[in-house]
């Protein structure tokens, strides 16, 4: 996915930028996500965001990760990749009709011991998380009407130095669009207005994808 306001020339630079090199498993699976589920490849995240949530991942020295949606896994892979030997992301994913492709990718990476995916209702599978604080790390990316659910679910869980990551949070500009009144769009528009007045949180909206709200407790 395009980063908002970023040009395709110049996201291919960012690309072309960095360090290491261009990654072979995650164009693979962009390209056959997009062969065999069409225009749903647009939900996949593009490599600069993956690139910046996996080094995310090793910055804190995440061990446990938590993702709300995976569809065919290019978040999961780039999110297991900046974990450290032993550890675990936790995957919810509503069904298993996406998981195929990504556990190919995951294996091509070298990634899918440290992957569990548990299929059914998010809200469902993080209230059944042990209740201590010790998520490290969580990305949310699923129905718009469900963020603000899974923030509450997760921040109790959210260790002392953890950060949530919530995806679309610009909803490709049309958060500021006063003619678009689609559910999607007013559910995220409420979760932004929730985040940026909740007292107990320091939340930021980095320009990187569709738009992601970097999020963590006070």
């Amino acid at each position: 996915m395009r980063s908002v306001g970023a040009s395709p020339e110049l996201l291919q630079y960012v690309i072309d930028h960095a360090n290491p090199p261009a990654d072979p498993v995650a164009h693979e699976l962009a390209a056959l996500t997009e062969q065999r589920f069409g225009a749903l490849a647009g939900m996949n995240i593009g490599e600069d965001q993956g690139r910046f949530m996996a080094m995310l991942v090793g910055l804190i020295g995440a061990r446990t990760v938590v993702e709300v949606g995976t569809f065919t896994g290019m978040s999961a892979l780039w999110l297991a990749r900046g974990l450290p030997a032993g550890g675990r992301l936790i995957c919810f994913e509503l069904r298993d009709t996406y998981l195929e492709t990504a556990r190919e990718a995951w294996r091509a990476a070298g990634v899918d011991d440290r992957i569990e995916v548990r299929i059914g209702r998010a809200a469902d599978g993080l209230a059944a998380l042990p209740d201590e604080p010790h998520v490290d790390l969580a990305f949310i990316d699923a129905d718009k009407g469900g963020y603000r659910t899974y923030l509450d679910l997760l921040l109790p869980r959210l260790s002392p130095n953890g950060v949530i990551l919530v995806d679309n949070v610009l909803w490709s500009g049309a958060v500021i669009d006063p003619t678009r009144t689609d559910d999607d769009t007013v559910a995220i528009r409420a979760f932004n207005e929730h985040v940026a007045g909740h007292p107990g949180l320091e939340a930021v909206i980095l320009t990187v994808g569709d738009g992601l709200t970097l999020i963590r407790r006070r």
